[in-house]
């Protein structure tokens, strides 16, 4: 029975090997366009910084979409007049400090870090913004709460203390000593 299949089967082989060969054209080309396809579509990344907190300078572009959009390093930020092309900001390294209980000048003297020189930050003051040292910490750690004759804050951070000192809690807010 099996010697008849073959036997009948030699009179197809023509048409067999032309389809496998189709088959097999088919699937290069497939691999061929698929690989043409990844390689042309290259994904977009946004560009480096951030949108600004508020828009303070003129627009480049108005209406745009994304990022590739607008010209040069500029990116595609909304605000209340809609989607614009603006410079961009960006964040410097370090923290803002911790806010004095006291609220600062009611005013908005930056919008971003990039606003800032040196390595200053823009930071909250408690009812406004400004620029500001940032936050810094020095090496070793607090030890135990140490107790104070008054509730005071007399520093904020570890650049308020002098020296390798850090800024420590006590029993009642902080100040600054020598780290263990």
């Amino acid at each position: 029975v099996v010697f008849c299949w073959i036997f009948n089967m030699e009179k197809y082989w023509p048409a067999v090997c032309g389809l496998i060969f189709t088959l097999g054209a088919v699937v290069r080309f497939n691999i061929a366009f698929a690989a043409d396809v990844a390689s042309s579509s290259k994904v977009k990344l946004p560009k480096a910084g951030h949108c600004p907190r508020l828009l303070n300078v003129i627009p480049s572009h108005k209406g745009c979409v994304c990022d590739e959009d607008c010209p040069a390093d500029h990116k595609c930020c909304v605000f209340d007049c809609g989607a614009v092309c603006v410079p961009p900001a960006f964040t410097k390294p370090g923290l803002c400090p911790r806010r004095q209980w006291s609220s600062g000048l009611c005013a908005e003297l930056c919008s971003n870090d990039s606003d800032c020189p040196g390595e200053e930050k823009c930071c909250s003051n408690g009812c406004g913004h400004q620029c500001t040292a940032p936050y810094k910490v020095k090496l070793g750690r607090c030890g135990p709460p140490q107790g104070t004759p008054m509730c005071a804050e007399f520093c904020y951070h570890d650049g308020d203390c002098p020296g390798e000192q850090k800024c420590c809690r006590t029993t009642c807010g902080h100040a600054c000593s020598e780290p263990c």
